[in-house]
């Protein structure tokens, strides 16, 4: 029995280490710099995500215009501004920050 023990105890270790290992190996980079991957992402991004940032900004400053006489007397202009103008055209036209891959 006390056998038992010692092989369940093993098993145990040696498969906790394996499992660790194993994450590990999950977690690394899965592409290196060169990769065109990272081209074609960057590439939908300019082509597809930037310009829906735009006319996403200018619709949301028609809404905002709609808005004005409501958010006015809540005093939730800022807000408001922020929400449909300002933030879809910072999404549009700040660089975001290479990853260093």
């Amino acid at each position: 029995m006390n056998w038992i023990k010692k092989i369940c105890f093993i098993i145990i270790v040696v498969s906790l280490i394996f499992v660790n290992l194993y994450t590990k190996g999950w977690a690394e980079e899965k592409w290196s710099k060169n990769d065109p991957i990272t081209d074609e992402w960057a590439m939908i991004d300019l082509l597809v995500a930037r310009p829906i940032g735009i006319v996403a900004g200018v619709f949301g400053t028609g809404i905002f215009i709609l808005s004005l006489p409501f958010t006015l007397s809540t005093g939730s202009v800022d807000d408001a501004a922020q929400m449909f103008i300002v933030k879809p055209f910072e999404f549009s036209f700040r660089k975001f920050p290479d990853n260093d891959m």
